[in-house]
């Protein structure tokens, strides 16, 4: 086969990153393929905008269909992000025999399963390396490397936004406001950044990388997600003072008939390998039965990165096509994939250590009340901090547990707000273990 055609579905950040690489690498993509891979035709509704290098005219078309109906392209790229309208030209490519590369983690994460069956019944590949972690490889790293291991354990951060954010909030005391507003004007994240401090696209990730450990799509709507947005700089401070700082992670965890699937703040260790992971990076923790413990560190957004995992996607399918595989691995990676959906544990079964800063009047007898009802459903304290010093009007009392249920702490939060000696409500973050 003497060139391999691609057509790419959206030029914004990453498609530019993509072509860019393509262009730019041209001769180490050759002498690794075997091939030349040729960037047939862009589609973009925005066909005039500077994409900081050069690029020719008749490239670019504003029609996505005249990509998908091309019989000469091999290799459709989705890059235009949204859901319904890219998995309709994603299954139209299928349907025309094309392969796909996407980076679309939102579609994958609700719509994978519709997408996975396609790439089945129409013979093609689907790669979407881009999709969790940026310039990480971490779909590979599980598709491949770690193939042979049951894999028992993901501890990730994977939003480098929300991390960008925890990190300022921690090295410069700002308030979450002024983090959100320094991450919008240094292009870290999307004004309002609502997907990325609320757990939702942490999640999205999280759902991909279930799906390719068990072999099936996960229900996402299952995966528990609690946001950034109401952290303070004092809960920093104060997990400081603990020897905790707090990051946003998703994590599972395989319980035997059941799995974790949450992402949350939580308050790790400072000597925690996930502790010194700061600003944009990502970091994502995998450990496997065999192998043991995996770390993975990288950029995890941005136009160079994010299209260098888009581009080795496209070499990873062209180099099929150049040794004439003519059945493609299966999109999870699983000959014989699990039949029935992964359930996962239900979020108040949980067992935790927690974080809990009470605001408080000033007045005697405040902190039995607090214990007394936190002793009546079993949670056990092991540390507190009770500052003199007022923050807002109240006194901070701020503890941690030992481990407990989530659904204990749950009851008890609610016969706690009502107190009228807590004058707000009660902040609670989880720890997790060493």
């Amino acid at each position: 086969m003497s060139n391999i055609n691609v057509g790419i579905i959206g030029f914004g950040t990453v498609g530019a990153g993509t072509v860019e690489i393509l262009f730019e690498n041209r001769d180490i993509i050759l002498n690794r393929v075997g091939s030349e891979i040729i960037v047939k035709k862009i589609a973009d509704l925005d066909t005039q905008s500077d994409r900081g290098f050069p690029i020719d005219p008749d490239l670019l078309t504003t029609d996505a269909m005249e990509i998908i109906h091309d019989p000469q392209i091999d290799i459709v790229v989705e890059l235009m992000g949204g859901k319904e309208k890219a998995k309709d030209y994603i299954l139209k490519a299928m349907e025309n025999g094309k392969h796909v590369v996407t980076a679309n983690k939102a579609l994958l994460a609700e719509h994978g399963e519709e997408i996975y069956r396609a790439a089945e019944q129409f013979g093609v590949g689907v790669a979407f390396e881009a999709s969790v972690g940026g310039g990480i490889p971490i779909i590979r790293a599980l598709k491949d490397g770690l193939s042979a291991n049951r894999i028992s354990t993901i501890m990730g951060i994977l939003n480098g936004t929300s991390n960008y954010i925890l990190t300022r909030m921690t090295q410069e005391g700002l308030p979450y406001s002024e983090a959100v507003k320094e991450a919008i004007e240094l292009g870290y994240a999307e004004a309002p950044p609502t997907l990325d401090v609320d757990g939702t696209d942490a999640a999205h990730k999280l759902a991909i990388l279930i799906s390719i450990i068990y072999g099936t799509p996960v229900p996402f709507d299952d995966i528990y997600r609690e946001g950034i947005e109401n952290l303070v700089p004092e809960d920093i401070r104060f997990a400081g003072q603990f020897g905790y700082c707090i990051k946003m992670l998703a994590i599972t965890r395989n319980l035997g008939d059941r799995i974790e699937a949450r992402v949350h703040p939580t308050m790790v260790s400072l000597d925690h390998i996930m502790a010194n992971v700061n600003g944009a990076y990502n970091a994502i923790y995998v450990e496997g039965d065999f192998v043991g413990p995996n770390l993975y560190y990288g950029l995890g957004a941005g136009r160079r990165p994010t299209g260098s995992a888009v581009v080795s996607d496209i070499i990873y399918l062209a180099r099929q096509l150049c040794n004439g595989i003519s059945k493609p691995m299966p999109p999870l990676a699983h000959a014989s994939p699990q039949e029935k959906e992964i359930p996962i544990q239900p979020m108040e079964t949980l067992r935790a250590a927690y974080y809990f800063r009470f605001s408080a009047n000033d007045r005697p007898g405040v902190l039995s009340k607090i214990s007394g009802i936190l002793g009546d459903h079993e949670i056990s304290i092991s540390n507190v901090i009770q500052k003199g010093r007022k923050v807002n009007g109240s006194v901070p009392v701020v503890m941690l547990t030992h481990e407990a249920r989530e659904s204990s702490v749950s009851k008890a939060l609610s016969r706690l707000d009502s107190l009228d000696v807590l004058t707000d409500k009660t902040m609670v973050i989880r720890v997790e273990g060493e």
